[in-house]
């Protein structure tokens, strides 16, 4: 009988050592695709690039250019609420 609770003991002890490693790699994995957000970012990215490439545009387009670069910004701040958004809401993955 002594063998068998000492099986017993370390069968439990594997089945919970495995359920708490299960149970930490799925939260790495939630809070990674939480984290990254690739649609999102290369978003910002190409916004930045084109905030960055009227800004160096001469301005004479009549204020359009001005106002070009404002709405740019504008999307700029809106994408990166939504990332936020997504973040504190379990959003992320695209």
């Amino acid at each position: 009988m002594k063998l068998d609770s000492q099986f017993t003991r370390r069968g439990f002890a594997a089945t919970v050592a495995t359920g708490v490693a299960s149970i930490g790699l799925l939260a790495a994995t939630a809070q990674s695709a939480e984290a990254y957000q690739g649609n999102m970012e290369r978003a910002l990215t190409s916004l930045h690039q084109a905030l960055q490439s009227l800004q160096e545009a001469t301005a004479n387009k009549g204020g359009h250019r001005a106002r070009a670069v404002e709405l740019v910004r504008q999307a700029i701040e809106e994408t990166q609420a939504g990332v936020a958004f997504a973040d504190e809401h379990g959003g992320g993955g695209r």
